[in-house]
């Protein structure tokens, strides 16, 4: 390596690690605070908050590194402009792209590990921390008590509006839907105004006292005039008690691993496996269902095997139905109409289920994509940070700082849209996921090219160069009409 391959990589790698700290230590602050106060103050040993860190931090290396190669190449290519010293480089004959070189190849491998940390790492550490938070949920009942949904704690469904107290352990507004064997669905509904989890050391039950509320049961008849007056019983308590039995809960083995069906918990061979069991699902199913409903609406039925009555005549305005006896063409009418109706109950509930399964497909190939794009964003983010920084001249953590930020916010919130579109099915999950990365793909090509022939970032002679040939061929044909 010549010396100055290794002085530039050298200045660049400098400040890539800096800022790569840096930013990874305010994403991790800032992503994981909400789970800090989840986690603090509830007798968990510091090993097992460290480990929810440690797994949760691989999974904001997508959003850290890319970030990190744009303001690290703005950074040191502007510092290298505002020194001259690209003006010596090019005094001796050196251009941007030969002195990009070194830099090149490493942004490569650095694209080459982000697409085996996003393969191999990050499913690994989802896979971890998905497990260790059911675990800890699991050892603290309290915690898995999230406000404003519904939570599944043994036999009960329970939401809260409001959690306080040192512990959460007072809840505010609370609905219970409690859990029956015999009976599946929500038959029994208890509100209250408030509520306490009370429990002592070194017991199994805790206890949940709700005040100020109203228990309400669905009674179910045998008869079936009965059960369509929906009765049901009411009444009102002042304090009411559930315990729940913990022995299950506080027997939990935090190391132990049972929950891999997320997306993100694949490699690429395993999505590439599963996409196409799902895609063969989705197509067979949507396959049997056309074909139950075609043989549903009787069309192969309705063959005229016979030979046909000449005397009758069917006015095409008027339909079948004067053939018929009043009562037998409303029962006629009846029947269709059941039929449409059953039909279109039908289609409706298939569809939300074909909606339901198109959008996990489509959250799996996703899946599949953001792991090259990844990789990708890596290379054509170099190439707009380090040219741009070339440009604008300027080094240190002012002008690149607000350029770099605004540059991958527009580039991070395109990708989200996107992803959220594909996830709807709106696009297809190829574009959700790549379109960000194209839109950047031709601003990395054009400022490459504005850096390497010494223009500026923008040049206002373009919008006045075909006015001006204009004026001048005006004149040219001016005077020779004179002549």
């Amino acid at each position: 390596m010549k010396i100055l391959d290794r002085y530039i990589l050298t200045s660049y790698l400098k400040t890539f690690f800096s800022v790569f700290v840096i930013l990874m230590f305010i994403f991790v602050l800032q992503t994981i605070w909400l789970y800090i106060g989840e986690l603090a103050g509830k007798d968990l040993d510091l090993e097992i908050i460290f480990k929810f860190l440690l797994y949760f931090s691989p999974k904001l290396v997508p959003l850290v590194l890319p970030l990190s190669i744009l303001l690290t190449s703005i950074m040191t290519f502007g510092s290298f402009a505002e020194n001259y010293e690209f003006a010596a480089m090019k005094s001796a004959g050196i251009s941007l792209q030969r002195a990009m070189r070194s830099l090149t190849v490493f942004i490569l491998l650095v694209s080459v590990t982000a697409f085996l940390f996003a393969n191999n790492v990050i499913p690994a550490a989802e896979y971890k921390s998905i497990n260790l938070r059911k675990n800890i949920a699991q050892l603290k009942p309290a915690m898995v008590i999230s406000e404003g949904v519904f939570n599944d704690l043994g036999q009960i469904n329970i939401k809260v509006d409001k959690k306080s107290g040192e512990k959460d352990q007072y809840l505010h507004d609370v609905i219970i839907h409690k859990k029956n064997e015999r009976r599946q669905g929500n038959f029994t509904v208890i509100k209250a105004t408030e509520g306490e989890l009370v429990g002592s050391t070194g017991s199994n039950i805790l206890s949940l006292v709700l005040k100020d509320g109203n228990y309400y049961d669905e009674i179910m008849s045998t008869s079936p005039r009965d059960r369509m007056k929906k009765p049901f019983a009411k009444s009102y308590f002042e304090e009411y008690v559930i315990n729940m039995d913990l022995s299950g809960f506080n027997d939990v083995d935090l190391d132990e691993e049972r929950y891999s069906n997320s997306h993100n918990m694949l490699k690429v061979s395993e999505l590439n496996r599963t996409i196409d069991s799902f895609s063969t699902s989705y197509n067979r199913e949507l396959e049997i269902f056309s074909r139950n409903m075609y043989h549903r609406t009787g069309i192969e039925n309705l063959k005229n095997e016979g030979d046909p009555v000449e005397d009758t005549i069917v006015h095409p305005e008027n339909g079948i139905l004067p053939l018929y006896e009043t009562h037998e063409a409303s029962q006629i009418v009846n029947l269709a109409l059941g039929n449409v109706n059953g039909a279109l109950v039908t289609v409706n509930n298939k569809q939300t289920e074909l909606v339901i399964a198109s959008k996990r497909l489509n959250k799996f190939e996703i899946a599949l994509h953001e792991k090259y794009v990844f990789a990708v964003a890596c290379i054509v983010l170099f190439f707009v940070g380090a040219p741009l920084g070339a440009i604008i001249r300027k080094g240190g953590m002012g002008l690149p700082m607000v350029i770099a930020v605004l540059l991958f916010l527009t580039y991070h919130f395109i990708g989200i849209f996107a992803k959220n579109s594909a996830e709807e099915g709106k696009i297809s999950p190829f574009l959700g996921t790549w379109l960000s990365t194209l839109i950047m793909l031709p601003l990395g090509i054009f400022l490459t090219y504005r850096a390497t022939t010494d223009q500026g970032l923008f040049s206002f002679s373009i919008l006045f160069e075909p006015i001006k040939r204009l004026l001048k061929r005006t004149q040219i044909m001016g005077r020779s009409e004179k002549d």
